[in-house]
């Protein structure tokens, strides 16, 4: 959530921010494909663009009188010009820091104390109150813990320890968080942007048009493909909300589903993009290198829960659809998908290139780079391609192209950008190249600009981890939490769950799984859960923490599109995403559904415990299976497929068995309905 709009006025501070925007984007690029400068000094400046393009987008007294505007907008960008000036000071004085590390001079106290300030009043600006109350809570921790009572109270800590910890180093506003926000996040940010601007949206909502737009329930329907198709290449949930729902929702409302039910089929398919890979949320990447795992792994544990995910809010529509009598839409209005396809099929290279160099054993940041330059040469190729007559020249084109990837794969990243550029200039000389060129400045200013909210809450919740590891905290909650479930799985998933939800309630995915995972997943790690399935179970339920009343994010997002409340939209997008809460349980209790142990027949058993058991609680939830259920018959089949969960002995039978009876059950009552109803 945002406590202001963004700076939209036209003015030269406006042509400014568009300029810096642009400077942020090549300026992560050049890092990402070179490596110039040191991995603190990157992180950095990193922030420090950050700063600058949240004060300048967020400026104080926004909403005053125009007088007091203007002033605020002047106050903005000196806000945000000092945290990059001092962002430079982690280069320029990089061998002064590291030689006398934790020892502050006077200039040193200035620019710490300075830029965590900022970082705190940046985030408030993106995201409102939530996150920086929370880390200043753990901030205050750090400074007066030694005053508290009993085994919380730690030992003391020095100013100049804090400010050292949160201000330098790689522990605080440039840890973890921030080292991917800076390297992997924003490449992955800005692919998603140059595929949107280069029409990647218009090519999944006519595939799932043309598909299912014509079957029962088609609209939704399509919701929860094309959804779940753009959070292969975004991995952002909100983001997702607010681009695929300006179609979707409108479309669900006019063939009959109520604005709730469209809000929420919207919020919770786009929800699942940031698990859904090959390309997940920002956490995969900050999971990866927290665990230490390639990030094929997270892929590899994600995908089938993802698929199971995005089966439930398919499952959950066309019981709607069928409980409420909808039909699709006329065959006629849908698109052809394979047109589409063959229309723009160039635009999955790029995603084809990404997936196959992940699963090849390469690092995300090689990957996305590669996957984001070959965009660009496909986007600018595309308008030569449209813009040439003549055999003689095409065939230069795509022998350049050629050239490019065989650069590549044998002299590395620097021939590949050097002959991508010469494509780049190919298009200079054609008038054609024009819209290729605007399209490319766009994507590169809307990727920066879609990179704020996760980087600055990557910086802040450097606080929370930076104190944590100054004082230990972590050791001595996570002994109670195992102190209270060490008998009990089931219990310390619940407490684990639960945290997750709460934390959710006023902050974004990304700080929500950090701090959890810092506390809890060590815990289950104990408790004998393996280490990618814990941490996994903390991803899940940090994402449903934006389904979840009373806050719901992503409900909220999808409000003003629905012209729904979003209280009443987050209570569908639970009915909906009801596998989101189940799945995850499962996969505890069954890690192979995870594919963490076991072999293929024990995974394959799993996957159909889980089918079976949510196409049981669909039915439960909306009150509809081949026909409709009263509130007895919901309740049997919502408790027969809790059976199929709790994998202790005889519960798989006997949920088996009490669904088998009342498929039976129903199936007869159904006939006997039909029967009467024909008499």
């Amino acid at each position: 959530m945002t406590t202001t709009q963004p700076d939209d006025h036209g003015s030269p501070l406006r042509g400014a921010l568009f300029w810096v925007a642009i400077l942020f984007s090549t300026y992560q690029l050049w890092m990402a494909s070179f490596h110039p400068l040191s991995s603190q000094v990157i992180r950095a400046i990193h922030v420090g663009f950050v700063l600058l393009m949240v004060f300048a987008l967020f400026p104080p007294f926004e909403d005053r009188s125009p007088g007091l505007a203007r002033l605020g907008r002047m106050l903005g960008w000196t806000l945000g010009l000092t945290g990059f000036v001092f962002s430079l000071y982690h280069w320029v004085f990089e061998s002064d820091l590291t030689a006398r590390a934790g020892e502050l001079t006077t200039m040193d106290w200035v620019i710490g104390v300075t830029l965590v300030a900022l970082v705190f009043d940046a985030a408030r600006r993106v995201m409102g109150w939530g996150l920086p109350i929370i880390c200043g809570i753990f901030l205050l921790y750090g400074l007066f813990g030694q005053h508290l009572p009993g085994a919380l109270a730690h030992r003391g800590f020095g100013v100049d320890q804090v400010v050292s910890t949160l201000g330098f180093g790689t522990e605080g506003i440039y840890g973890t968080p921030t080292y991917v926000s800076s390297t992997y996040i924003f490449l992955f940010i800005l692919f998603g942007a140059f595929l949107e601007q280069a029409g990647m949206i218009r090519l999944f909502n006519d595939f799932a048009m043309g598909t299912v737009g014509h079957t029962r329930g088609g609209p939704a329907k399509v919701s929860v493909i094309s959804s779940g198709l753009m959070g292969t290449i975004n991995g952002s949930g909100v983001a997702n909300v607010v681009t695929t729902g300006q179609f979707t929702i409108p479309l669900m409302k006019r063939f009959g589903y109520s604005p709730a039910f469209a809000g929420g089929v919207e919020a919770t398919s786009s929800m699942g993009g940031q698990i859904m890979p090959p390309v997940m949320g920002a956490v995969a990447f900050i999971m990866a290198e927290t665990i230490n795992v390639p990030y094929i792994a997270i892929v590899k544990a994600a995908v089938i829960p993802a698929i199971l995910y995005f089966i439930t809010a398919f499952w959950m529509v066309h019981l709607e659809a069928g409980h409420k009598g909808l039909t699709g839409l006329p065959k006629e209005e849908c698109p052809n998908p394979w047109t589409a396809v063959r229309e723009r099929w160039y635009l999955l290279l790029p995603l084809a290139g990404l997936v196959t160099l992940l699963f090849s054993g390469y690092t995300p940041m090689f990957s996305g780079t590669v996957g984001l330059a070959l965009t660009v040469i496909l986007i600018f190729g595309a308008a030569v391609i449209n813009g040439v007559k003549g055999l003689a020249l095409r065939a230069l084109f795509w022998v350049l192209l050629g050239f490019a990837c065989a650069g590549f794969f044998q002299f590395g990243v620097g021939t590949f950008i050097v002959v991508s550029a010469l494509l780049v200039a190919l298009t200079y000389i054609r008038r054609t190249g024009q819209d290729a060129r605007q399209l490319a400045v766009r994507a590169l200013v809307e990727g920066a600009r879609h990179a704020l909210p996760v980087a600055i809450a990557c910086a802040l919740v450097g606080v929370i981890i930076g104190i944590i590891n100054l004082t230990g905290v972590a050791a001595e909650l996570g002994g109670r939490i195992i102190a209270v479930g060490e008998k009990n799985l089931f219990l310390a998933l619940l407490l684990t769950m639960i945290t997750c939800l709460v934390l959710g309630m006023g902050i974004p995915t990304i700080p929500n799984y950090i701090i959890t995972s810092s506390l809890a997943a060590p815990v289950l790690l104990q408790l004998g859960v393996p280490l990618i399935v814990s941490h996994m179970f903390v991803f899940y339920f940090g994402i449903m923490a934006d389904l979840t009343p009373p806050v719901a994010l992503a409900a909220f997002a999808a409000a003003p599109i629905a012209r729904e409340k979003g209280l009443k939209i987050s209570l569908q997008a639970l009915r909906v995403a009801i596998a989101g809460f189940i799945v995850p349980f499962m996969a505890v209790y069954s890690p192979a559904l995870m594919l963490q142990g076991g072999d293929w027949l024990d995974t394959t058993w799993v996957v159909f415990k889980a089918l079976v058991a949510i196409g049981m609680w669909g039915a439960g939830a909306i009150g509809y299976l081949f026909g409709p259920l009263n509130w007895v018959e919901r309740i049997v089949a919502i408790v027969s497929a809790s059976f199929l969960v709790v994998a202790l002995p005889l519960t798989d039978e006997i949920g088996l068995g009490t669904i088998a009876l009342f498929m039976a059950w129903h199936v007869w009552r159904n006939r006997q309905r039909a029967a009467a109803a024909q008499a």
